[in-house]
């Protein structure tokens, strides 16, 4: 089980991640761009994966991690429950979304071994 205030701690360390309001929900954003919302009440956290990444996280057990319903969902938006996550499957799940949306430079900040799909020359 994880935390509403660890969560937070978690996805603010990211560099320039900003806090910002989003409907009823609280997103977390880099360069403008959203790689977390979180909804209090429900005690859950929105990330974004590519469908790879997705397909990875949620084979893991579909309770606790799932693509949302419909078109967003398939765009590689996952549920992860808070109260059933484990913290370290969280914290690789929240860097997974925060790379994935991050600007290169960032990206390799916080993984500074790793390069996204699109920076492979073939």
């Amino acid at each position: 089980m994880v935390s509403i205030n660890t969560l937070r701690k978690l996805l603010l360390l990211f560099p320039v991640t900003t806090e910002e309001p989003h409907f009823e929900k609280t997103s977390f954003r880099v360069s403008k761009k959203i790689f977390a919302t979180v909804d209090i009440d429900n005690k859950r956290v929105t990330l974004k994966f590519s469908q790879l990444d997705q397909s990875v996280f949620c084979s893991f057990k579909k309770s606790i991690i799932y693509p949302v319903a419909g078109t967003w969902g398939k765009q590689g938006w996952t549920i992860v429950e808070l109260n059933e996550v484990k913290k370290n499957m969280l914290k690789d799940a929240l860097t997974m979304s925060y790379c994935n949306v991050a600007p290169k430079k960032l990206s390799r900040l916080v993984r500074p071994n790793t390069k996204k799909p699109t920076d492979n020359k073939l």
